[in-house]
């Protein structure tokens, strides 16, 4: 079941809605089916403490890298 974003087209509420393939949606506030779906955008932060550590080249230069056949990457 994915979930959606909406916007009401009679009372302009913004909700989000887990939709079955045999269902409708409705405003949770009004009860109308006039909706609009929204484009979802993933969140993201330009954070640098938070931003996950870059990977390792499969060149050998991890630290790992003792020789051939002991890298990671099985270069």
């Amino acid at each position: 079941m994915p979930i959606y974003e909406y916007v009401c087209g009679d009372c302009g509420t913004e909700f989000e809605a887990l939709v079955r393939s045999d269902t409708t949606p409705e405003c949770p506030s009004c009860h109308s089916n006039k909706l609009e779906k929204l484009l979802s955008v993933f969140a993201t932060t330009n954070s640098s403490e938070r931003a996950a550590p870059p990977m390792p080249s499969p060149c050998g230069g991890c630290p790992n890298a003792g020789g051939p056949g002991s890298c990671a990457f099985n270069h």
